[in-house]
């Protein structure tokens, strides 16, 4: 038996999630703080000893985990990070997983260790199933990318005390604990064994609070799901103390045929209930035993253990369909969306997915009476003919049947515009155009390798080069400059330059490289500096704040002008290069008088000059929920026809209204023989987090002109106008809407990535679309 008196409440997984207007068709990633999972020391020596780890040169690591060290003795960390080691071959991730480890007092003597997962994270892209919690290192492996970089994923707390055995033979003696053990132990619960679930004992009603990916394996005796009980409840309550299951297929297959019994005494332990092994079954299993609630002294274990792997395997897979009890109710949101030859079709489940038990939807193409069957949405249907008129249908199934069919709207697939590839080998996730020396030139970025690269258009062909992030000679960087660019061009005498400004990611600077057409000249504007300089200091200086997520370069009088966002700050910097050095100055974002704003400014930004006035165009945003999705912003204009800071002049071209839910995402300003052209999107709140709406406005009307392209998907940043046309981001495919008529167009068949910027550029009189198509710079003619 194990000593504890005292229980803790933990109050697992709060959810912090705020969404002002209900999103029908938005993909937005939820979190939630994550609760903590306790290890407890048993007052009964262990029986059983587990062979230890013998480590070789040449294990093979599948992730990477980063300690990060709090009050730990350095006679501890040689344990921490043998067990680390042990689970980076064991749990596979392309995303590092940071370890925060505590050494501290715990609330009870018998604690010898807990852990988190920070926070948990569902309905992003690569979730098994969108409506369970992840744990934040499960969940990024699953995603592929980082879904929250700020924080840790992985939270230790480790008891202080001279009860610990730091040695890694694993020959811990019967009067103390093994730390790599109890290492191993948290870490597994920090990657994702831990149930969302709570109890009250005054009540002894359960809830969730939110369902985890582990929960949905979890059964009652009678082979219903755990989720699926009605929360809160006292069947809930009921079933937390009682028998409870795991349910997937790997771990029943690991352990002999047998659904492993989960740790669920009479008396609910806070903590440890639910998210253990049971003790009786498991403590003495060898290897099995790492996830039991309590460790003996003495007791060793240096191998997860076949059943925990396995368990860790069902994780990554989609659970299986509880028993259902009836009929589901009709899809929700059913909508079709234009493609080339196909349809993508979008749909949000019924109201009562949770307990409806669904398996598979069923999708019919009510022109041509076909059908398929599909897990989730989204899906293409292939085999449609451009100019035909097609609607569709959507049915959800579970064991019992299928529920009303749910018709979408009806769309007309259309031909995409023609493509060619310029280059096969970048994503040109950022690109910029514009024409040096009579030639198209674009600029552009390869993430993959980290580079900057420069084509220019000359004798009918393209001619390839990189100009950065390959080299440390001459002022280069090996560092990642595959960020924001922008380009400019001026004349002094008969040498012509071309100014190319961009983001080292790696150091979070603002580089300048400048080209005379013969040489490239490398230095720093911003970033490398002593200190990062508060808002409110009027004398600026170089700084040392996150200068790397926006910029727009000018050219007045032949005096360069580069203006960018200062992540630190939330504000507008500039810089501008007068004799030889630069002068700073504090655009916008720091003030609300003067026709300023306090807002958060600049994450889109773009700039004209016309003669001599400067034209600055960027978003302002006013408020973010939980999620750090828009929920109130603005677009801002200012223009001087100096280099002079107090010559700045303001206004709003856009803000939030009745109708308007938030303005900003992005945003373009265009030079014309007509005049400046401005675009930008909005969002009704229909489809928040995410625009709705594309608006473009001739600076000098006071009209402004709406667009909507409901049949062509969720719009997306990024956004260019030209004369005729303004190119902007629907479905992570391109589309373009004609200025004359407000007909939209599909662009592209292919994706491009979420936050791409997309551009024009004329080629020998002939404007085409450009941008970073399925992994390569491509161009687009009508």
């Amino acid at each position: 038996m194990r000593i504890k008196r005292f229980l803790l409440s933990i109050g697992l997984l709060i959810s912090v999630i705020v969404t002002p207007i209900p999103s029908a068709n938005a993909l937005a990633v939820k979190v939630a703080p994550a609760g903590w999972i306790y290890l407890f020391a048993s007052d009964t020596p262990a029986k059983k000893f587990s062979t230890p780890r013998v480590f070789s040169a040449s294990l093979e690591k599948k992730s990477t985990f980063v300690p990060i060290y709090n009050n730990v003795p350095d006679v501890a960390k040689a344990s921490i990070q043998r067990a680390i080691d042990i689970w980076s071959e064991n749990f596979v991730s392309k995303v590092p997983i940071n370890v925060n480890v505590t050494w501290t007092k715990a609330p009870n003597s018998t604690i010898l260790a807990s852990a988190s997962a920070k926070n948990i994270f569902s309905n992003f892209n690569g979730a098994p199933d969108k409506t369970l919690y992840y744990p934040s290192a499960l969940a990024n492996a699953l995603a592929g990318v980082d879904l929250d970089i700020a924080e840790p994923e992985l939270e230790i707390n480790v008891t202080t005390g001279d009860f610990w055995y730091y040695g890694l033979d694993g020959k811990c003696p019967s009067s103390k604990y093994d730390l790599v053990s109890v290492i191993l132990h948290e870490m597994a619960h920090g990657l994702g064994f831990m149930s969302g679930t709570y109890y009250d004992p005054t009540t002894k009603v359960g809830r969730f609070l939110q369902p985890t990916a582990f929960d949905a394996y979890v059964q009652v005796v009678d082979g219903r799901r755990l989720v699926d009980l009605p929360s809160p409840s006292l069947e809930i309550g009921s079933a937390l103390t009682s028998t409870l299951l795991w349910s997937g297929a790997n771990a029943v297959k690991a352990n002999n045929g047998v659904k492993p019994l989960l740790f669920t005494p009479s008396i609910y332990e806070q903590g440890s209930s639910v998210s253990h092994l049971d003790e009786k079954t498991f403590s003495n299993s060898f290897e099995n035993s790492v996830m039991t609630p309590n460790l003996g002294a003495g007791e060793v274990f240096h191998l997860p253990g076949a059943l925990l792997l396995a368990i860790f395997e069902d994780l990554r897979m989609k659970p299986p369909a509880g028993i259902a009890t009836g009929l589901p109710n009709s899809v929700q949101n059913v909508r079709a969306i234009v493609g080339d030859k196909n349809a993508i079709i979008k749909f949000d489940p019924p109201a009562d997915f949770r307990f409806a038990q669904i398996d598979s939807y069923l999708i019919e193409n009510l022109q041509t009476g076909e059908s398929i069957k599909v897990p989730e949405s989204p899906v293409v249907i292939n085999g449609l003919k451009n100019g035909t008129k097609y609607t569709f249908s959507v049915r959800a199934v579970n064991s019992a049947g299928s529920s009303e069919a749910t018709k979408s709207n009806q769309i007309t697939p259309q031909t995409a515009w023609k493509s060619t590839v310029i280059d096969p080998n970048a994503d040109a996730k950022y690109i910029a155009t514009t024409t040096y020396l009579g030639k198209p030139v674009v600029t552009y970025s390869e993430s993959k390798g980290g580079d900057l690269k420069l084509a220019t258009y000359a004798n009918s062909k393209w001619v390839i080069k990189t100009i950065d992030g390959n080299d440390e000679n001459a002022g280069k960087t090996l560092n990642n400059v595959a960020g924001h660019i922008s380009l400019c061009t001026s004349t002094v005498g008969k040498i012509s330059y071309l100014h190319i400004f961009y983001s080292d990611l790696t150091n979070k600077d603002l580089k300048y490289a400048l080209y005379n057409g013969k040489s490239f000249k490398y230095e720093t504007v911003d970033g490398d500096g002593l200190v990062a300089q508060d808002y409110k200091e009027v004398n600026r200086v170089r700084g040392a704040s996150d200068v790397s997520v926006s910029n727009a370069c000018s050219v007045n009088n032949n005096v360069i002008q580069v203006f960018y966002r200062d992540e630190s700050q939330g504000i507008l910097l500039g810089a501008v290069k007068e004799n030889g050095k630069w002068r700073y100055e504090i655009v916008d974002g720091d003030k609300d008088t003067e026709d300023r704003t306090t807002g958060d400014v600049a994450f889109h930004l773009k700039s004209v000059t016309v003669g001599k006035k400067i034209n600055l165009i960027y978003d302002s945003v006013k408020g973010f929920d939980a999620e750090k999705n828009i929920t109130k912003g603005e677009v801002r204009y200012a223009t001087r026809s100096t280099s002079a800071s107090s010559d700045w002049e303001y206004k709003t071209l856009d803000a939030p209204s009745e109708r308007t839910y938030a303005v900003g995402y992005d945003v373009t300003i265009l030079n014309t023989v007509k005049g400046l052209i401005t675009g930008w999107f909005t969002s009704s709140g229909f489809t928040y987090p995410n625009p709705d709406q594309v608006k473009y406005q001739d600076i000098n009307a006071a009209s402004v002109v709406s667009v909507k392209a409901d049949e062509f998907g969720t719009l997306h940043s990024s956004i260019s106008a030209d004369e005729k046309m303004v190119l902007f981001s629907c479905e992570l495919r391109l589309c373009a809407v004609s200025k004359s008529n407000k007909v939209v167009n599909l662009v592209s068949k292919n994706s491009i990535q979420k936050g791409a910027q997309v551009n024009w550029i004329t080629i020998d009189k002939t404007k085409y679309a450009m941008a970073g198509v399925s992994g390569k710079l491509t161009l687009f003619k009508p």
